[in-house]
């Protein structure tokens, strides 16, 4: 996809770090992919302390700042050649300020527009970018214009994939935990790769990871910890998977009994001799969530950025600029069908007669989420993180559901 492994461990660390900061007790979701090339940009522009700070969240150290641009449309190029994935690229400036020619010949060029000074003007023309480039899943800007509001940097991410093997839609009572008598959406399937689903030890502790593969090469993991684990440890755990740091063992090598988080492996009498089947019961779920990055700058390098005393980005523009706002909105939805997700991101079956006797065993292995859990979707072949999320409220069911327990 044209993208190097340096920084696609970049983007994934930036997730890492991110998903450390998310609370406890609240759903989310995020998507470092949206923000690494932003900042990635301010860091080729910035100077003294502020360049190493970009340069660091970013993964780089400050003499390698100067390419961070090219990183940056390395990686947006990269996303753009992605089935099943829209990207875009927004900068408005004032009337007044003038960029570096080398700054902004980085960027893409259709992404130049212009602030007119006129707040509900512009405001309603970064929401309707915004709204345009994830087909109306995002429709507000999270840029906070005022009056002094020189320089907006946006990107727009948008995926969407449909699973290979669909679930079956079910109401779903699960029998205990935090969701227990709450009658939930249920995705259930049953399917003879077991390797779908494996159990690693990881520094946080044991997690049970399910991968859901999609029709466009993106794939969403849920990552399912030990009772006591933070969002952060799952997410972070799920990332140390990813990147193969913490290996899973995969569902056929697992041992019989309860072997992870969810996960238990057993035998059963069978009416025919069935192969070991691998059986899924998750919860839909929905989210929608809005970042101020400036929250937690140490995680995005904004400390010093946002200094408004001072300029810190020569290389962007002779005026001096600060950062003001940095800000991400971002939705995903995981159903019976698919999973998508889009991100803004702006720095501003019986048969008749009795049933014939068992006589076959078979090995079943059964995950079952229920109780909150992580998930990353992520692209198969170069193991890119384009969102991650924490799932604390799953979708209710519908009225006319049956109901499974």
């Amino acid at each position: 996809m044209g993208v190097g492994r340096a920084t696609v461990r970049a983007v994934n660390g930036l997730t890492a770090r991110w998903a450390r900061t998310a609370g406890a007790g609240r759903g989310t979701v995020l998507s470092a992919a949206g923000v690494w090339p932003l900042l990635a940009f301010l860091a080729d522009g910035a100077d003294g302390p502020a360049r190493t700070e970009l340069a660091d969240a970013v993964g780089l150290d400050a003499d390698e700042a100067a390419g961070a641009a090219g990183a940056a449309r390395e990686l947006l190029d990269a996303l753009g050649g992605m089935r099943g994935l829209e990207r875009a690229v927004g900068l408005w400036t004032d009337r007044t300020l003038e960029l570096r020619e080398r700054w902004e010949a980085a960027l893409p060029a259709e992404a130049h527009g212009v602030l007119t000074g006129d707040a509900a003007a512009d405001g309603a023309a970064l929401n309707a970018w915004a709204g345009k480039h994830t087909d109306g899943l995002v429709d507000r800007m999270p840029a906070l214009l005022d009056p002094g509001t020189q320089l907006v940097l946006a990107s727009a991410l948008t995926l969407r994939t449909r699973w290979l093997r669909p679930f079956e839609e079910t109401a779903w009572m699960p029998e205990a935990g935090p969701w227990w008598g709450r009658e939930l959406t249920g995705l259930m399937r049953s399917g003879a790769v077991l390797e779908r689903v494996g159990v690693a030890d990881t520094p946080a502790g044991r997690v049970t990871e399910l991968k859901v593969l999609g029709d466009t090469a993106t794939d969403v993991h849920l990552v399912l910890g030990e009772d006591g684990m933070t969002p952060g440890q799952v997410l972070g755990a799920a990332v140390e998977v990813l990147e193969r740091r913490s290996p899973a063992v995969p569902g056929h090598a697992l041992p019989y009994g309860e072997v992870g988080p969810g996960l238990s492996v057993v035998r059963k009498l069978s009416r025919e001799p069935d192969p070991p089947t691998l059986h899924v019961l998750v919860p839909a779920f929905g989210l929608r969530a809005d970042h101020d990055l400036t929250a937690s700058p140490g995680v995005f390098g904004l400390t010093t950025a946002r200094d408004r005393t001072r300029g810190h980005f020569p290389g962007i523009s002779a005026s001096p600029l600060a950062v003001g706002s940095a800000r991400q909105s971002v939705t995903a939805r995981f159903g019976a069908d698919g999973f998508h997700a889009a991100a803004v991101t702006a720095i501003t079956a019986v048969a008749g007669g009795p049933p014939p006797p068992l006589r076959w065993r078979t090995t079943q292995v059964r995950a079952t989420f229920d109780r909150p859990f992580g998930f990353l979707a992520v692209h198969r072949h170069t193991r890119l993180v384009l969102a991650a999320g924490w799932v604390e409220e799953p979708e209710p069911h519908r009225e006319d559901e049956d109901l499974v327990g």
